[in-house]
């Protein structure tokens, strides 16, 4: 016989795939729901339902390659967390990496000036990490799904040469690597801030936005968008909360602080990256 759930009778076949495993019993749990109505169970309860069962049947693997600490030398923190934040939402599992190599130079954050130190990419990495980063010379495409380059000037200062040569710079060998690498398996690439300037250094005639043209809330997108279509590459103009999927590359990109905009403006267009990114994956 079957057994009851709140006055309503649950056929056999339910019950049985309830005691093989949560994630099939999930799977048809999610059909007796559509099929029979939400009534059935609590919105919060329908709710942690679905979430556990796309998290079982669709984690993807992400790496996330910073560039050191802090939007002026390093990895921008806001966005490098935002990018973290989101990708857990979306059931990812992450793993951080970094080039083992000097910063171009080091900032005090404070003053906005360089400082007469030296400092070391992987290491500052290692504080937005919180120590859980790897040297970027490990990352293996075959253990990942796709990765991520948050923002910030370290982005065009450590990973590449971008911030003293625009488009005449060059691009870091392990940094370009992984690119390749990606990009060669057809896994997709996310890039925010200054970061998508990385694709159009190493995929001629790809597509990527860094804003929006001739606004005076994106003050440094115009010159960076006409250096990027003077590398053969197309810039499209997009808003700070949106993200632009080139598909035949599989690039997805968003302006991030190229533009002056509230954080959340920030936060909401790197969280539409990363959903591009992991519909892709």
């Amino acid at each position: 016989m079957a057994a009851l759930h709140g006055g309503i009778r649950a056929p056999t076949f339910i019950l049985e795939h309830r005691r093989r495993g949560c994630s099939q019993g999930a799977s048809i749990m999610l059909t007796l729901l559509h099929s029979c109505g939400r009534g059935l169970l609590s919105a919060r309860t329908h709710q942690n339902l679905r979430k556990s069962y796309y998290s079982a049947q669709m984690a993807k693997r992400v790496a996330v390659v910073l560039a050191g600490c802090g939007v002026y030398d390093g990895s921008e923190i806001h966005e490098a967390s935002a990018v973290l934040v989101h990708l857990s939402r979306g059931g990812a599992t992450v793993q951080m990496f970094a080039p083992n190599i000097e910063q171009m130079h080091v900032i005090n954050h404070l003053k906005g000036e360089p400082a007469e130190e030296k400092r070391n990419v992987l290491v500052e990495s290692a504080r937005l990490a919180r120590g859980n980063v790897q040297d970027l010379s490990k990352l293996s495409v075959k253990d990942h799904d796709a990765v991520i380059f948050p923002g910030g000037f370290g982005a065009a200062k450590n990973l590449c040469t971008w911030a003293v040569q625009g488009k005449d710079c060059s691009v870091n060998d392990e940094v370009k690597a992984a690119l390749q690498a990606f990009h060669g398996e057809g896994k997709p690439i996310g890039l925010c801030c200054i970061s998508p300037v990385l694709a159009a250094k190493v995929f001629p005639g790809c597509e990527v936005t860094v804003g929006v043209e001739k606004d005076e809330r994106y003050p440094d997108t115009s010159d960076t968008a006409a250096a990027i279509n003077q590398l053969g590459c197309k810039h499209v103009s997009k808003s700070v909360t949106e993200s632009h999927v080139d598909g035949k590359n599989k690039l997805v990109t968003t302006c991030a602080f190229m533009c002056n905009a509230p954080i959340h403006e920030i936060f909401d267009g790197i969280g539409s990256m990363v959903q591009g990114v992991l519909k892709l994956a």
